[in-house]
């Protein structure tokens, strides 16, 4: 399957991009190139290869959920711009629809 020209300018309008002749000329060579690779990929025996989701193993990183020491409540208050009582103090927002 090839990309004509039209088939750049059809996507490129809408996407709404304009492009220069030149450009047009140019991007048509460069998606071409891109299909003819693939096809070439596609033309290659896989079928000994094992299937996979990732090209190298992948371990868990992630640690333990456990409960630990956390910030009183003074301290999480303390570089609040404002609070009241023993919350934090934000501006009213309303929007009318």
């Amino acid at each position: 399957m090839n990309i004509t020209r039209k088939d750049v300018e059809h996507v490129a309008s809408l996407a709404r991009l304009q492009f220069s002749p030149d450009e047009l000329d140019l991007y048509t060579q460069q998606l071409n190139s891109i299909l003819n690779h693939f096809q070439k990929l596609q033309n290659v025996d896989t079928t000994d290869v094992p299937s996979s989701t990732h090209a190298v193993d992948v371990n868990n990183a992630f640690r333990e959920d456990t409960a630990g020491p956390s910030l009183t409540t003074e301290e999480s208050l303390k570089n609040a711009p404002e609070a009241e009582q023993t919350c934090f103090k934000v501006p009213k927002i309303i929007e009318v629809g």
